[in-house]
């Protein structure tokens, strides 16, 4: 579904975002894999890393400028945190999410944006959240970042679904790492959403399947 194409994913060295570089590598695309911290996955054939801060605008910037045509960017850099309650949330914690899920994409789609609407063609796809669609007790800070990202991405397919670009976003649950494995031990991991699957979907959306896909906000929820 992605073969010939170049693929763009933020949180790169994650395994969500290791998932999604795997699948659609095995679809023919070619990656340029941009995260904060510099990659320790050694060399890939048709991955090129970019050691790169989403909150520097202009250090990001300069990182898009150096890509080919971007067919598809997966935006899937960001953060999770529980948090207090709405009543005892600190500036810090929000700040921390406001800045990891919402800054971090706002960033991108400023960059990238212009590029798929002056050629006419491109895919994005978000990561937003399938517990965000309503308010979750001590996860408000989360909650409202994820929320906004839906917002972010029903706003701008709007603005740009007419121009040859499509905006669209997952919304998974729990999504079976290694980090949610230590914290909830007692659960069942096979009920959560594989990265694999997830990934799928994800490449689905990035791909010219999904073109008569605009501003949806799909649930990848497993058997949660």
């Amino acid at each position: 579904m992605l073969k010939n194409s170049h693929v763009v994913v933020t949180g790169a060295s994650g395994v969500l975002g290791s998932a999604v570089i795997a699948e659609a590598l095995a679809q023919g695309a070619t990656i340029s894999a941009l995260d904060r911290h510099a990659s320790s996955s050694g060399a890939q054939e048709r991955v090129t890393h970019y050691t790169v801060d989403l909150l520097d605008l202009e250090n990001l910037l300069q990182t898009i400028d150096q890509l080919p045509q971007i067919d598809a960017v997966m935006n899937i850099a960001g953060g999770f945190s529980m948090g207090p309650t709405v009543y005892a949330e600190g500036d810090d914690e929000w700040d921390l999410m406001m800045k990891l899920n919402v800054e971090t994409l706002r960033n991108m789609l400023k960059v990238v944006t212009p590029r798929m609407i002056e050629q006419g063609s491109g895919s994005i796809v978000n990561v937003g959240a399938f517990g965000a669609r309503e308010g979750q007790a001590s996860m408000s800070a989360y909650g409202v970042s994820k929320s906004a990202v839906m917002r972010l991405t029903e706003s701008l397919s709007a603005e740009v679904k007419a121009q040859g670009v499509n905006v669209n976003a997952v919304l998974p649950t729990i999504i079976d790492t290694p980090a949610n494995r230590d914290s909830m031990p007692d659960a069942d991991p096979s009920n959560w959403v594989a990265p694999r699957d997830l990934a799928r979907v994800m490449c689905f959306l990035g791909s010219e399947h999904a073109r008569a896909v605009h501003g949806a906000l799909v649930p990848v929820t497993g058997l949660v």
